[in-house]
């Protein structure tokens, strides 16, 4: 397999404080352990170009673009909303995020690439078409996934959420859709605490108990999720990876292992196969305990790889 690892030095300089749980040392776990493990040299290291407006906008309201665009500081900070503020560098850097989905669908898409992980940040999935929360600006996979529609023609997107916390902005910009299967596993109750109701159209829901082990997490995608992929029959897979679910993230109350991302990814990898030549495009979302993101996002992506 040829696996694309973007990122950019951008996204290292959003900085929302010292105490903040978003904190730029997310992306240095990442490739320290990649270091560790010997798996970066094997992969393509591609630098993060900027989305453009035009690509943002097609998943966001306008206004909301320009006003974030405005907003952005000089010096200090500005809120958006508690826990999600824009400092100096914070545009830069979510231009660059979202930019990586772009990049990375039009490498997986030529077939320069079976598959790509973008490490960057600001994450992405909280972010609505009008409105940022949970430390999200604009939402990365939905960009992507935009772009693989609008500029691929592709018909049939599947989008998979593993993340601890619901991506109410990822369903809410794909929601009837019929495009997209939006799939989203998540802790519930939970932030963003909203009532996730019954899966619909192109929605599937699979909410699950605070302490749900591995062992639940396996069971509902293989009842669930494994047959709806089945019949949609993607043409592209795009991941929302947080890694928040594991047992150690001080974020959340599930208790998956480092054994359920490498297992979750290679079924994911086993479907692709099956109907989109293995085209994957996954990107980071949560994940706040250092040492347990290093090793699950490194067990995403050597399964990512094949290894």
């Amino acid at each position: 397999m040829t696996t694309a690892y973007l990122t950019h030095y951008h996204c290292d300089k959003h900085h929302m404080g010292d105490e903040h749980p978003e904190s730029p040392m997310r992306l240095a776990a990442i490739q320290d352990r990649l270091i560790a493990g010997q798996l970066l040299d094997f992969l393509r290291l591609v630098e993060a170009k900027p989305a453009t407006l035009e690509q943002i906008i097609a998943a966001h309201d306008m206004d909301y673009v320009n006003a974030i665009f405005a907003k952005a500081p000089k010096k200090g900070s500005v809120e958006l909303e508690p826990e999600t503020l824009m400092m100096p560098h914070t545009l830069e850097a979510a231009t660059h995020a979202a930019g990586a989905l772009v990049q990375a669908v039009d490498l997986v898409m030529s077939g320069e690439m079976n598959n790509a992980f973008c490490s960057v940040r600001p994450p992405g999935h909280h972010a609505e078409h009008d409105r940022a929360m949970g430390f999200c600006f604009f939402n990365n996979i939905a960009v992507g996934a935009k772009h693989a529609l609008d500029k691929h023609a592709l018909s049939r997107v599947a989008i998979v959420d593993f993340d601890v916390h619901h991506g109410n902005g990822t369903e809410q910009i794909f929601s009837g859709d019929n495009r997209v299967l939006y799939a989203s596993s998540y802790q519930h109750p939970f932030y963003p605490y909203s009532d996730p109701g019954d899966s619909h159209d192109n929605i599937l829901h699979m909410p699950l108990e605070a302490g749900s082990t591995g062992e639940v997490f396996r069971q509902m995608y293989t009842e669930r999720l494994f047959p709806a992929l089945e019949a949609f029959q993607p043409e592209l897979i795009m991941i929302s990876a947080g890694f928040d679910a594991h047992k150690a993230d001080p974020m959340g109350q599930l208790r998956l292992d480092d054994s359920d991302y490498t297992w979750v990814t290679d079924q994911l990898m086993a479907i692709a196969g099956r109907h989109c030549q293995g085209r994957i495009v996954s990107v980071l979302e949560g994940g706040y305990n250092l040492d347990a993101l290093g090793r699950a996002a490194y067990c995403h992506i050597r399964s990512l790889m094949g290894m």
